[in-house]
């Protein structure tokens, strides 16, 4: 098989093989079952209910009385109104709800995620660094979920603490993993055949792991992945890692990157546009990937019930079960660890003294990028008009998931087997939302902003119903208004809708206004739009529980949060923004 010269020096050039591609899937395979499953329904409820069971923990209305009933021991079809108290702890000489104990943990796990992931991006898209930080990431934070089991409510702190270690590990590992995605597709046959290299078939390379096994393994995990690949043409996501994220390194642009500005390794985002074959396949690899991974929490979220019912549903078995969603990740990392080659990135420029660059070089380059990038946005209006609104958009989706569990738990005294098929039920239903959207879409011949702001729209609702709460004549009749325990199961089927869209055509629309050539760029401004906004979300709903008592008051918040996008995105130009995007392309090239 003839292959292309080395562009710099340590460049793998070998073409991608099935195996490097089952190592690929199987990363997602493990690791997204921890945010669908660990930050989308467990550790939150573990962290409440940690705190709840500690001896410090009174109640909210009565500071003299312990929270003695533990919430989980108490609770069922008839769980007693002790179970639904509010409860408070004093944290570093103040008082904190419970339920806003789990909302300020996840508030600061993703402000230090989004500093490590632009702070390591450089290291993940240079140098020979990439597949050794990614399995690093994926066995400490493993590791960490795996260490709620022997958590006790007297060291509730503890568990705030591996939930911080595990998402910001868990962030860190995607990033690696998406910066593979553009040498699979720059390498695969396919496309280097387009190119006019001579290659053989995708099964270069396979022989140390061929044979029925393995080729049913691919096929299947193939497979079972396909309905989020056929789902539209801008390929929707439907996760806090939406696989678009993957279609580009995070943080790679010129000028580190010209050292790559040859015909056969001119940056990837640079070479290709949406319609383009390479994209194209970017696009099937990055959803075959999401597809896998949320096939895998489905099947964790239903092994996690199972747990529940069989050992009691007590606080022991929630932490069991984060236990078994840490080891499911830490299992299926060691396949890719073996699978996925370490495919060396270019290395940054030299210093003006010859010197290689150090690690502080990496750091700081990943700073610089983005800076530089942001101060290129600022000169076009609809992208920062774009970046404010899917900043209030990307935090509502985060604040009302967690908000929405916490409150089922705490305030309609669901139990946690109950949550879990709430998860479920968003799962499936985003499933459905990707079809339907793009199906509507084309039968009303909507625009994609048009698209997005009847999202915003329809996720309003969630947040209004639970105002209705607060109605006299609903509260008398004692059902709607987020009064009754089935009432969440509707309202996550919505959730799951709506989060189909958005992701996906949010996505798309950006697309349409970022510069030709620096898609890798702003895309790493997107990422980072995405994951920074969602520290403020939960902490303001943390505040507006310690300060009530209770968190449907925080509904106001985030009918507010969730509002205020649609007359911003109402005011995005595609087609001026498109212009203003062509003429700053050209003033970059000079």
């Amino acid at each position: 098989m003839s292959t292309r010269e080395p562009a710099y020096p340590g460049e793998d050039t070998r073409p991608t093989s099935r195996r490097e591609l089952l190592g690929f899937y199987t990363y997602s395979f493990a690791a997204e079952v921890f945010v669908v499953c660990g930050l989308g329904a467990f550790i939150p409820i573990t962290l409440e209910d940690l705190a709840r069971g500690s001896a410090t923990a009174v109640l909210a209305s009565d500071h003299t009385k312990p929270c003695k009933v533990h919430g989980l021991d108490a609770r069922g079809a008839g769980a007693n109104k002790h179970a639904l108290q509010q409860c408070v702890v004093r944290i570093l000489g103040n008082e904190v709800n419970t339920a806003s104990f789990a909302m300020y943990t996840f508030s600061i796990s993703v402000l230090l995620q989004a500093l490590v992931v632009v702070t390591m991006s450089g290291a993940a898209d240079h140098g020979r660094y990439r597949k050794t930080l990614l399995i690093s990431f994926a066995v400490l934070g493993s590791v960490a979920t795996m260490l709620f089991l022997p958590v006790t409510p007297g060291w509730y702190l503890l568990g705030s603490l591996w939930a911080i270690v595990s998402n910001v590990n868990f962030g860190a590992s995607f990033v690696l993993l998406n910066s593979f995605l553009p040498v699979l597709v720059r390498h695969h046959p396919d496309v280097q055949m387009r190119r006019g290299r001579a290659s053989e078939q995708l099964l270069a390379e396979d022989d140390e792991v061929s044979g029925p096994g393995f080729n049913f393994l691919f096929s299947y995990l193939k497979t079972i992945s396909i309905v989020y690949y056929i789902r539209s043409p801008s390929q929707p996501a439907g996760d806090l890692d939406d696989p678009h994220a993957s279609d580009e390194p995070l943080l790679r642009d010129t000028p580190a990157s010209a050292v790559l500005a040859t015909e056969d390794t001119a940056p990837f985002a640079a070479s290709y546009s949406v319609s383009s074959p390479d994209m194209r396949l970017s696009t099937k690899i990055s959803s075959y990937g999401v597809g896998i991974g949320y096939v895998a929490a489905v099947i964790v979220q239903l092994l996690s019930i199972a747990i529940l019912k069989s050992t009691g549903a007590t606080l022991f078995s929630l932490r069991l079960v984060l236990f078994s969603i840490g080891l499911w990740w830490l299992a299926f990392t060691l396949p890719a660890a073996l699978f996925l080659r370490p495919r060396p990135g270019p290395p940054l420029p030299t210093t003006k003294t010859g010197h290689p660059r150090t690690w502080s070089t990496y750091l700081a380059y990943s700073w610089l990028n983005l800076g530089c990038t942001i101060l290129r946005a600022r000169k076009l209006k609809d992208i920062t008009l774009f970046l404010f609104a899917w900043f209030l958009i990307s935090d509502g989706i985060a604040t009302v998931s967690g908000t929405a569990i916490l409150f089922a738990k705490t305030s309609l005294g669901m139990a946690p087997a109950a949550l879990a098929l709430i998860n479920v039920t968003v799962t499936l239903s985003s499933i459905a939302g990707a079809f339907t959207w793009s199906t509507v879409s084309r039968m009303l011949q909507l625009k994609p902003s048009h698209t997005i702001l009847t999202c915003i729209c329809l996720f309003e609702l969630i947040p209004l119903y639970g105002l209705l709460g607060y109605v006299p004549a609903i509260q008398r009749y004692g059902s709607f208004g987020l009064q009754q325990q089935w009432e969440m199961y509707p309202l996550g089927a919505v959730y799951g809708l709506v989060l189909g869209g958005l992701s996906s055509y949010c996505r798309s629309l950006f697309g349409e206004l970022i510069p030709p050539g620096s898609e890798a760029a702003f895309y790493a401004l997107y990422a980072i739009t995405d994951k920074g906004s969602s520290v403020f979300g939960p902490a303001v709903v943390g505040a507006i529980t310690d300060a009530t008592g209770d968190i449907r008051p925080a509904f106001w918040f985030l009918a507010v949060l969730i509002g205020v996008p649609v007359p911003i995105m109402w005011f995005v130009d595609v087609e001026r923004g498109k212009r203003e995007a062509m003429a700053l392309a050209r003033e970059m090239r000079g």
